[in-house]
């Protein structure tokens, strides 16, 4: 099992602003009087009323629940996860920079593909970490981070954290369960995965039993951003072990994750068959997108999320085309890093499938074909 940092290990630091949610449940009872958290209780927010209405106001006034129970309950209920291995979050991207802070240190070795998704990049070297990035493995109809090619990376430079995003993102490349259990397993003792799973609900097995599994020596991460369409609420969710999870909440932010913000996802997960239907939905705009490029001549390549990507034949013609589909008014996504730089991403939303949207895009593949 990988060590947590020798500051970390000890008594503390111990969360100073639990918050009256945490507290009633401690005590056993309700609180009905807020008068120490020097919330603004008594603010009219007339403005606010408003434009936005009554109930919204009344979820602006105090702070959340730290734990944010409600969520996790209904998080282990939908997807059958203990609930004492989930912790809620801001986004899978505050829950990167979290699981950073919690297992890093200042001049250790971080792994990842070089080009998935940068954010990890950004944050690992916010944290003084030495980024390792190692090349995709390509092949025709594949492009995805090098499990091996990682493995071994690991093992080189002793590496504290190796970051897998599975799906892929910006491929969409999906690794099997047994691929990713193999990871873990041949990892240096002292090192950590880190699974990005952000477009889990995508995939087609996103129920399977692996799905649920803690595993040991794992953080994993998902998010409420996309299958659920809350990305600027800003929540997601992380599952490991609950060892592992006291640890975060050491070094995590009190109250990350807003009251309003908490009431919109217990909503959303209360009415979880509009999820499911969401999901078929974006599956299908996934697969015309993926027909109709193909069609053209344009190579395709295999997805699990809830986008296309498309390998173009030059970093220079990929990067083009996405400057003039910016100035046209259509904003697709091209990876920064220059290992992905052929290739261009499309998100499987209604808009994407207008007849003539992609007109620039679909004249260059047929004059460049594959």
């Amino acid at each position: 099992m990988p060590r947590f940092p020798h500051h970390l290990t000890g008594p503390g630091p111990n969360n100073p602003f639990p918050g009256i949610k945490v507290l009633e449940r401690r005590i056993g009872r309700e609180i009905p009087h807020r008068l120490g958290s020097n919330e603004g209780l008594d603010m009219p927010h007339r403005a606010l009323r408003e434009r936005f209405g009554d109930a919204m106001v009344e979820h602006v006034y105090c702070y959340g629940d730290a734990e944010a129970l409600g969520i996790r309950r209904r998080l282990a209920s939908l997807y059958a996860l203990p609930l004492e291995a989930t912790l809620v979050d801001a986004g899978a991207d505050s829950l990167i920079a979290l699981a950073l802070r919690t297992v890093a240190t200042p001049g250790c070795a971080v792994v990842s593909a070089s080009g998935t998704y940068p954010t990890f990049g950004y944050f690992a070297l916010g944290q003084g970490c030495r980024l390792i990035e190692r090349p995709y493995r390509e092949a025709p109809g594949l492009l995805a981070p090098d499990l091996d090619v990682l493995l071994a990376s690991a093992h080189e430079h002793q590496a504290r954290l190796v970051y897998v995003a599975n799906p892929d993102n910006p491929s969409g490349h999906l690794h099997s369960d047994e691929e990713i259990r193999r990871l873990r397993t041949e990892l240096p003792a002292d090192c950590w995965l880190l699974l990005d799973e952000a477009y889990h609900d995508f995939r087609d097995d996103a129920d399977s039993a692996f799905s649920r599994e803690v595993l040991p020596g794992v953080i994993r991460l998902r998010t409420l951003s996309k299958a659920h369409g809350l990305a600027g609420l800003r929540i997601g969710y992380a599952i490991a072990e609950p060892d592992t999870l006291a640890m975060m909440m050491k070094v995590r932010i009190h109250y990350a994750v807003s009251t309003l913000t908490q009431a919109a996802a217990e909503t959303v997960l209360d009415h979880h068959s509009e999820v499911e239907r969401h999901v078929r939905e974006v599956k299908a705009r996934r697969a015309r997108l993926a027909e109709h490029f193909s069609a053209l001549g344009a190579e395709v390549l295999p997805s699990a999320t809830n986008f296309i990507a498309l390998r173009l034949p030059s970093a220079e013609l990929a990067g083009r085309l996405n400057q003039e589909l910016l100035e046209a008014g259509r904003l697709i996504a091209r990876p920064a890093h220059p290992d992905l730089g052929h290739v261009l991403r499309i998100t499987a939303v209604e808009d994407a499938l207008v007849p003539g949207r992609f007109e620039i895009l679909e004249r260059a593949i047929v004059e460049n074909p594959v």
